[in-house]
């Protein structure tokens, strides 16, 4: 990261769309590390997913930290979540998104928060699936993180009406 980059402010939001009881502690002190300030989070039951529970996040903070703080979530054990990061004008935006059985995946994201593909990972996915449209729908889907989407997507309805509590970086 540049350090024009980092000086560069956005916002994001993370969404912890469920989490064993036992992980809220442990997700609030990860969140704090990466912003470097205390966070309230007001955590709900999941209801798609019994014992689980949720919350969101909105943030403000340097350019990058969406990835930061996707990487401080990664790989515990029953987590989803998904963090996003808005595009600024030295940056193109982000989501990442995490489910136990499928892992993280990123993408790139428009100022409309349209998914972004990259000239070269298409160019690669039409290579690869050489004519083969249904094996190209297949990659495309996969560049696009269909599969994290289609995962997630009964948890993210179960948060509709869930309070969403902002967080500026301060100073």
């Amino acid at each position: 990261m540049s350090p024009v980059t980092s000086r560069v402010t956005t916002r994001g939001v993370v969404f912890v769309h469920a989490t064993p009881a036992a992980l809220c502690p442990h997700i609030t002190w990860a969140l704090e590390a990466v912003l470097g300030q205390q966070v309230r989070l007001e955590w709900s039951p999941q209801p798609v997913a019994p014992r689980s529970m949720r919350t969101e996040l909105s943030w403000s903070a340097p350019v990058g930290t969406g990835a930061q703080l996707a990487s401080a979530l990664r790989g515990w054990d029953g987590l989803r979540y998904e963090v996003t990061e808005e595009p600024s004008s030295h940056a193109d935006g982000g989501r990442w998104s995490y489910t136990p059985n499928l892992g993280i995946h990123h993408t790139l994201t428009s100022v409309s928060g349209d998914a972004v593909v990259q000239e070269d990972r298409l160019r690669e996915a039409i290579a690869r699936t050489r004519g083969d449209a249904l094996a190209l729908q297949d990659e495309l889907d996969l560049l696009l993180g269909a599969a994290w989407d289609d995962e997630l997507e009964p948890f993210r309805y179960a948060g509709d009406g869930a309070p969403v509590r902002w967080l500026h970086q301060v100073g």
